[in-house]
């Protein structure tokens, strides 16, 4: 893993999540496959294999590019600018 340049724009410590779970998955009466946290403001949303993808949707919608995934044991963040795990 190396830092991307986004990487250096968050905010430090990493922002509260917003939610436990994907809210427009519930909305939409989906379930979340997995849930990714913003790093830029802690918006919770589900994953690229997920039915509505609102971790990428957020991204690309709100300019914030890196996630990190909310499963336990993991720790990796994802770029979506840079498309690579940082």
């Amino acid at each position: 893993m190396s830092e991307c340049p986004h990487v250096l724009d968050l905010p430090r410590p990493e922002p509260g999540r917003l939610s436990d779970t994907c809210l427009v998955c519930r909305a939409e009466g989906t379930h979340p496959v997995q849930l990714r946290i913003c790093l830029t403001c802690g918006y919770v949303g589900c994953c690229d294999s997920s039915p509505g993808r609102h971790a990428f949707h957020h991204a690309e919608q709100e300019g914030h590019p890196v996630m990190r995934t909310l499963e336990h044991g993991e720790s990796w963040r994802w770029c979506f600018a840079d498309g690579s795990i940082v």
